[in-house]
């Protein structure tokens, strides 16, 4: 009985409480120290985790924006835009229901309308958009048709939508570059686009061409705003807020004609598109300051849609090398006056020569037989030349061709400019390069060297930028004209420039097909062999170089003009030199009629006359309200909210036969050419760059193609013209 009563009062419930409730008085006392502890920490650090809370609070309630730089524009030589930035949107159409809600439906409802909009604001037919509208997606983008639409597109379709009740249509917003002129020295110019690794950056980066060389000093740099707001996402009032502006890039003005640009690119393209040659290039250069006028090559791509793109990156002005052929004779020939191994009314035996282990001869083997020196030139005779620099040495030859520049990069403002190469090792090798053969060239090499003899013995180097404006202070800074000198003397230019006029107007000159009516012109022209991947040389058909170079006027030359064109397709023409005077003739003849208009001394008109002022970059709708009130006949070619293109030039004086035409930074639309004169419809091809066909005499009867259709560059129009109209 006693052991049981001990068992029972050890088992007392209420002592096992009292020791539960202390327990529990201690946890609870070791849980507030815990959580005292923590707060005390965390007050004194203000951290958790090694997260800073001051900053994450700042951040939830601060923002920061970045305020982007505008990129600079690249204008041509008269102050017209050609690479400029833009907005531009991105048009996508939502399909299906499932976003939407009863109260807000944000997909297609009624495709057919929708399409009928669309129509009336883009190139595509209502039924292939109908087609897109009605596909088994979520939603659907438009290609090149919907991408880069300007926000003057964008508003009209907002608008027609809202009119009529239609859903399901949405723009992206994003930042890019506008080239308002298709294919335009496009390797040149080059490319600013996104970082295609970063969808959400806005930032555009220079990859081509002189977007890419220029790129830092066209950036500019971004700025940024920082201020607070409250917890319903509302700027608190009365705040300091923090901002660094943006400076925006600076501008360039480049040495390109913009309407000899145009005229080139439509020559370069016809003939591009008969023959299919696997190469084309042509630059036009101004002989006495360097400036590139003009400069196109084939293939090249349209820098508005990109198409063509991939074709090659190559830009083939400077990183396009090959063996020149005659062309070179003029350097030959410069360098032998020079040294007085050329006496031009001496006789030789044509035909071929042994020399070096080799044989050289001339384009008909078994020669013209005993001819002078100077028939030699004209015919181009191989022979000839060889005789030249063995009389003058081999040592003498080298330095000339050092002191022209070539294996040497010219250093013009482009990337990855190529030096071409000139071994000169072997006998026979040092032979064949004094007519363009084991020695590799640029175009910008040979521009660079025949600018020698048109400029009293110094080389001026070629450029593409005259002056770079600072966008913020509105300083300019001048690019100046560099001259390098060689071993050939003024008087020595002169005659060089004297006997190659004999290869043009002799009954026997290789040029005599490049004739430019009105002007005495000096010519050279060249078929170079093309070197095989096996060794040796390419033979037969068209498989040859065919270049010219063209310096005019021959007495004092301003402009040099030179061609290449690459195994073209040699249709119905005997010899691949008539496929490069489709390109040079039309062009070298405009070139010398325009800038010798240029620099004539122009009789005042008693008619009156009034200056078009600059409107380019000035919204369109002001310039449209100016000229209406200054009563001047105009036309507007775009649909675009601001003027980028304007012709006549800025300061040109006008008067009632003028019209005036503006080009907007939308996509391109025919104006109504009705009554419109032959020489205006000329001005809007130059302009534009669209091919036109004119049947008939006088003024626009009718047009083709309606008014306000899409047009661009290569776009083809039939003109009707009447005198009675």
């Amino acid at each position: 009985m006693r052991r049981i009563k001990r068992k029972l009062k050890a088992s007392n419930p209420f002592h096992n409480r009292k020791y539960i409730a202390i327990a529990l008085y201690i946890f609870c006392f070791i849980l507030f120290f815990g959580v005292f502890s923590r707060f005390a920490i965390i007050m004194v650090t203000g951290e958790v985790n090694g997260e800073n809370l001051i900053q994450n609070v700042h951040k939830l309630y601060t923002r920061n924006n970045t305020l982007k730089a505008n990129r600079g524009t690249i204008y041509d030589a008269n102050g017209n835009p050609i690479a400029l930035d833009a907005n531009s949107y991105k048009m996508v159409a939502v399909l299906t229901d499932e976003w939407s809600t009863p109260k807000r439906p944000i997909h297609i409802q009624d495709p057919e309308a929708v399409a009928q909009v669309l129509s009336e604001h883009m190139s595509m037919s209502k039924e292939d958009l109908h087609d897109r509208l009605t596909l088994d997606n979520s939603q659907v983008e438009f290609g090149s048709d919907g991408n880069n639409l300007t926000y003057e597109t964008v508003s009209g379709i907002k608008e027609r939508l809202k009119l009529k009740e239609l859903t399901g249509i949405t723009f992206e917003e994003k930042k890019s570059r506008l080239y308002p002129n298709g294919s335009f020295a496009s390797h040149t110019i080059g490319l600013a686009q996104r970082d295609s690794e970063d969808e959400d950056s806005q930032s555009l980066k220079g990859v081509l061409g002189l977007e890419k060389e220029f790129d830092d000093i066209l950036s500019g740099e971004d700025g940024w705003i920082e201020y607070q707001r409250d917890r319903f996402g509302y700027v608190i009032p009365n705040q300091e807020i923090e901002e660094v502006r943006p400076t925006d890039g600076n501008d360039i003005q480049l040495t390109i004609d913009r309407r000899m640009q145009i005229f080139l690119e439509s020559i370069v393209e016809d003939v591009n598109a008969e023959h299919k040659p696997e190469a084309i290039t042509a630059t036009l250069m101004n002989a006495k300051t360097g400036e590139i006028l003009a400069t196109t090559q084939r293939p090249t791509f349209n820098a508005t849609t990109k198409e063509g793109i991939d074709q090659t990156w190559q830009n083939f002005l400077i990183e396009y090398t090959f063996e020149p052929g005659s062309t070179i004779k003029v350097m030959t020939l410069a360098a032998a006056i020079e040294e007085g191994t050329f006496r031009p009314y001496d006789y030789y035996r044509s035909g071929k020569i042994q020399i070096g282990g080799g044989t050289v001869h001339d384009v008909k083997p078994e020669g013209w037989g005993n001819i002078s020196y100077l028939e030699g030139l004209a015919r181009s005779s191989n022979v000839s030349f060889v005789h030249q620099i063995e009389e003058m040495g081999y040592d003498k030859w080298k330095d000339h061709l050092d002191a022209f520049g070539f294996g040497q990069a010219t250093g013009i403002s482009l990337p990855n400019e190529y030096t071409g190469s000139n071994p000169y090792n072997r006998t026979l090798q040092k032979v064949n390069t004094s007519f363009g053969q084991g020695i590799s060239v640029t175009p910008i090499q040979m521009l660079r060297a025949f600018s020698a003899v048109t400029n009293e013995g110094n080389m001026v180097e070629p450029h593409l930028v005259k002056k770079i404006i600072d966008t913020k202070t509105g300083e300019e800074t001048l690019v100046e004209t560099e001259e390098t000198a060689t071993m050939i003397s003024k008087e020595t230019a002169v005659q060089t420039l004297e006997y190659l006029t004999e290869t043009v107007y002799s009954d026997v000159g290789t040029a005599r097909g490049y004739e430019v009516e009105g002007f005495e012109i000096a010519a050279k022209t060249g078929t170079a062999q093309i070197s095989s991947e096996t060794g040796g040389y390419l033979s037969g058909d068209s498989n040859y170089v065919y270049s010219v170079v063209g310096m005019g006027s021959a007495e004092d030359p301003e402009l040099i003009f030179y061609v290449t064109v690459q195994k073209p397709t040699l249709n119905d023409v005997g010899h691949g030199s008539h496929v490069v005077q489709k390109i040079f003739n039309p062009v070298m003849k405009r070139a010398l009629e325009y800038y010798s208009n240029a620099n004539d001394s122009e009789v005042d008109s008693v008619e009156e006359k009034q200056k078009l002022e600059n409107v380019i970059q000035q919204s369109t709708q002001s310039v449209i309200d100016q000229l209406n009130k200054e009563e001047i006949d105009y036309s507007i070619i775009g649909s675009g909210d601001t003027i980028v293109q304007q012709h006549p030039d800025p300061d040109a004086e006008i008067d009632e036969s003028n019209r005036v035409m503006l080009l907007t930074n939308g996509a391109m639309t025919l104006p109504d050419l009705t009554g419109w004169s032959k020489s205006n419809v000329l001005k809007l091809t130059e302009l534009t760059g669209i091919d036109v066909t004119f049947e008939g005499e006088g003024f626009v009867l009718s047009q083709d193609l309606p008014v306000n259709a899409f047009i661009e560059s290569g776009t083809e129009l039939t003109i009707v013209l009447s005198p009675n109209q």
